[in-house]
């Protein structure tokens, strides 16, 4: 699978990821309450941890299989347009 993640798609997978996967270890300890309606705490709290781990994994590999299957692609390769040699358009 190719890169599909990059950009401002990724830095916000490397910032909100860790912040769900602290929620959920605190809330998983009792010390924030992540319960909503009537799902219980720890559910919510694993819950919370697998998306914020998702997140942070995605964002680190920077490929996301969901982005995949959805045809998003955030990535833009380095040097894709240094590679091109420089076209005079005038010269003289």
């Amino acid at each position: 699978m190719n890169k599909n993640v990059g950009g401002m798609d990724r830095l916000a997978r490397l910032v909100i990821g860790p912040i769900l996967v602290l929620a959920g270890i605190a809330g998983y300890a009792g010390l924030l309450v992540l319960a909503v309606g009537p799902l219980p705490q720890a559910l919510t709290s694993v819950l919370v941890l697998l998306v914020g781990m998702i997140l942070l994994v995605t964002g680190l590999i920077q490929k996301c299989p969901l982005n995949r299957i959805l045809g998003f692609n955030t990535y833009r390769q380095k040097g894709s347009r240094e590679s091109e040699e420089p076209t005079l358009t005038d010269p003289k």
